[in-house]
């Protein structure tokens, strides 16, 4: 049984695929698996600011959506990892902004350190299911 997958890599992010070697996502079928995203800028820079990386982590999960002609609202998974869970009520501040009335399942984690470099402070992973009738 061959499985219908492929590799999602949104423009800016291909240096995630040729230098670190990992797919921003894969699609199988109408599920999209999307990469842990972290608070860094298209030239894999960290950006500065607690508030902005969660924006920025943000902005770039919904790069990698709209590359798999998905949306937030398409989200039906979120797992994120915290340097510090003392963030938590700024996360949801930021969170909030990018979700309408329907809330995907959810899993916060404490961790030590992210992508092995100091800095980053949030890193999302997301599961999102495209609805039917929508386009990829």
């Amino acid at each position: 049984m061959q499985n219908d997958r492929r590799m999602i890599v949104p423009a800016g992010m291909e240096q995630v695929l040729e230098k670190v070697g990992y797919a921003p996502a894969v699609q199988v079928g109408n599920t999209i698996y999307v990469s842990g995203q972290i608070g860094r800028d298209a030239d894999m820079q960290l950006v500065e600011g607690r508030e902005a990386q969660m924006v920025q982590a943000f902005e770039n999960l919904k790069a990698v959506l709209a590359t798999a002609g998905a949306t937030m609202d398409d989200i039906v998974d979120l797992t994120t990892w915290h340097t510090d869970l003392r963030d938590m009520p700024l996360y949801m501040q930021v969170r909030d902004r990018y979700f309408g009335d329907f809330r995907p399942t959810w899993t916060a984690i404490g961790a030590h350190m992210l992508c092995g470099i100091p800095g980053y402070i949030i890193e999302i992973k997301a599961v999102a299911v495209l609805r039917a009738g929508a386009s990829a």
